[in-house]
């Protein structure tokens, strides 16, 4: 069966934030029982050293009293379940008194497909875990493989089913552009992952990373990463699936960092602006798809949901001057309306 008559009808929506506030935590590489081609948690996540608990008490400490209460503490990095489970232990206990004085409404953790059980997820009830985050990456098993996961789509599946079942919000990552992927097989994993019924996902293009195995295969030619405007492309897509099931994307594109900017981020779809990128091909598609019956007048305006304007009129203008260039408009105008819950033109575009 096609893949678009596999997607159930919805409104599309965009990459938003957490409505929480973050106070995040970094343990990178901990617990992490395999060498990913594309990882350099390091670089990633801009932190060296991992945190104990003593420092993760401090950490909290220091945000609360920069920006107050409410915030919800998220442990990043490494595959927070797959290590000691002392160390989970102590990692846990230092947040409970900021939960039981009302400071931090919840935890979040990250960790791998296959280091979830029942006593894992005990553990995580136990220390206030609201919400856990699975590292699936793709769902199809040659890109797995060739990424050097260790784990199964089928490992993905089970995660995820335990996770719900024991009462957790779930959040699922993928990535795209990884050794052996594709345009269609993202879809097809973004598909599979919506199925799975999660309650927000993270999309991370492929960045070619100093350090990993990934940089070996690039400088060798064995393989070739996306750039930022191909990875748009493939990650419109991708918002569209989503969309289509409900399903927030909390994140797209690796959050920007001073080892990353520095010149960790080789090759491959590394921008400071990724979300915007991919949502402004997104509602270039949407606008086109309404030209379809032939433009009409000089001017074109667009009636847009409040908030949606910057994504529309895409990065530096993108949207604006490739309507304009390709069209033959003399002037877009994109106008916010509080009233309105999807994307339309306003007739009477001629001045």
């Amino acid at each position: 069966m096609p893949l678009a008559k596999r997607l159930r009808k919805g409104a599309p929506i965009d990459v938003k934030g957490s409505d929480r506030r973050v106070i995040p935590v970094f343990v990178p590489h901990l617990g992490c029982p395999h060498s990913c081609a594309f990882c350099n948690q390091r670089s990633i996540s801009g932190s060296v050293e991992a945190a104990n608990g003593e420092k993760t008490a401090g950490i909290i400490e220091r945000a609360l009293a920069e920006s107050g209460p409410g915030a919800q503490v998220a442990f990043y990095g490494g595959s927070f379940t797959a290590v000691e489970p002392a160390l989970q232990e102590e990692l846990l206990s230092a947040v409970l008194p900021f939960i039981e004085r009302g400071d931090v409404c919840s935890v979040r953790v990250s960790t791998r497909p296959d280091c979830i059980d029942a006593e894992a997820l005990s553990r995580l009830r136990r220390g206030g875990v609201g919400a856990v985050e699975i590292g699936a990456q793709s769902m199809d098993e040659d890109v797995l493989i060739r990424s050097s996961r260790g784990h199964t789509a089928e490992d993905v599946r089970k995660a995820a089913r335990a996770i719900k079942s024991a009462g957790f919000r779930l959040v699922l990552q993928m990535m795209t552009g990884l050794p052996g992927d594709t345009r269609e097989k993202s879809v097809r994993t973004a598909v599979e992952l919506a199925e799975l019924g999660p309650d927000g996902v993270r999309i991370y293009p492929t960045v070619v990373v100093r350090g990993t195995e990934l940089e070996r295969l690039w400088l060798s030619g064995e393989y070739k990463p996306q750039t930022p405007d191909e990875a748009a492309e493939w990650c419109a897509d991708l918002l569209e699936v989503f969309g289509s099931y409900g399903i927030p994307v909390i994140r797209l594109g690796l959050n920007p960092s001073n080892e990353l900017s520095g010149g960790d981020a080789l090759a491959g779809a590394y921008h400071p602006a990724m979300g915007e990128l991919a949502q402004g091909v997104f509602y270039l598609r949407k606008i086109e798809k309404l030209l379809e019956n032939g433009r009409r007048g000089d001017c074109l305006r667009i009636r847009v949901p409040e908030g949606r304007a910057s994504a529309v009129i895409g990065q530096r203008r993108r949207n604006i001057r490739e309507l304009e260039a390709r069209y033959g408009f003399k002037k877009v105008e994109v106008i916010e309306d509080k009233a309105a819950r999807g994307i339309s033109l306003i007739p009477g575009g001629r001045e």
